[in-house]
């Protein structure tokens, strides 16, 4: 038996074996990439279910289509287009997936942060999670936080501060003024009168207040001896009211008389005349009586003003 020899490479049988590899390999080659480009077509959320969410700004400087939105770092949303409205602004529409779209509320901020160094990021914080969820389609204005931007304002800022703060320090700015006087203050207090002296500006207007203040004491001293002392307003008070006293007590000695006169004329009915001559007796003494303390009231309250109900009614 002969052996079998290959066919020559020219041969219409060895090119068609190259033809169907190279197909294969076209094919398998294609199935890969399609995979690929389908994985990551799945990997970025293409066959999710969207939400849409149109974010306005001054400018989208920065903002590129494909950027994620993160929400506590997470992304849960891709900007998709970036348009110009009619008023000049830029209107940035969001891809959301429903599964993330719980994260955003009405009352959900959004903002976009750019640095000095670095791309720009656009987060969505969401403080009340209980709150009504973010409607398909709602428009919210971002809030940008430009590094580049403020750095102006800072410099403008500080070259503001340290003009007041070479005000503040200048030969003849307010701080030094207000040093000056408190200077002037202090050393006023370190005198003879102290205090005084700070407060009123010269020992003789401190000297003033101080001899005012000992004449006051001494006619204090005089008022305090013409009431409190001896043959003063309160002994004579003290005497009125003792006189006061003996005078009630015959007063009360009297009406307790009229009292005994009473009942003897209520036991006696014949003998109403007496008891009635009696009792004239004991009036006249007892308005007797009455007038003593009328005058020694009077005296009272010219000693000393008490205000007192002096009437002192008959039975």
């Amino acid at each position: 038996m002969e052996p079998q020899t290959p066919p020559p490479s020219d041969s219409p049988t060895a090119i068609a074996r190259v033809e169907r590899k190279a197909i294969l390999l076209l094919i398998l080659i294609t199935s890969l990439v399609l995979g690929f480009l389908l994985y990551v077509m799945y990997a970025r959320g293409v066959f999710e279910s969207q939400q849409q969410l149109v974010l306005i700004s001054d400018d989208s400087e920065g903002v590129i289509v494909g950027m994620d939105m993160t929400f506590s770092g997470f992304p849960i949303g891709r900007v998709r287009r970036i348009e110009l409205a009619a008023d000049g602004k830029a209107r940035m529409v969001i891809d959301v997936p429903r599964k993330d779209a719980h994260w955003l509320r009405t009352s959900s901020i959004f903002t976009m942060e750019r640095g000095m160094v670095g791309e720009t990021h656009i987060r969505a914080f969401s403080g009340i999670l209980t709150d009504p969820p973010l409607p398909e389609g709602a428009e919210r204005t971002v809030l940008r936080g430009d590094t580049n931007a403020e750095i102006p304002r800072i410099v403008a800022s500080a070259r503001t501060l340290l003009e007041n703060l070479e005000t503040m320090t200048g030969s003849d700015s307010s701080i030094n003024t207000s040093m000056a006087n408190l200077r002037t203050v202090t050393e006023r207090m370190s005198g003879r009168y102290g205090m005084l002296t700070g407060v009123l500006g010269s020992e003789e207007q401190a000297k003033k207040i101080i001899d005012t203040l000992n004449r006051t004491n001494a006619l204090l001293t005089k008022a305090d001896q013409r009431v409190f002392g001896p043959n003063g307003v309160m002994d004579g008070t003290q005497a009125a009211v003792t006189q006061l006293n003996s005078v009630l007590t015959d007063v009360r000695a009297s009406l307790q008389k009229v009292d005994a006169v009473l009942v003897e004329a209520q036991a006696v009915g014949a003998n109403a005349r007496v008891a009635s001559t009696d009792l004239g007796a004991l009036r006249a003494e007892v308005e007797i009586s009455l007038r003593k303390v009328t005058q020694l009231v009077d005296e009272v309250n010219r000693k000393w003003p008490f205000a007192r109900d002096t009437e002192i009614k008959l039975p």
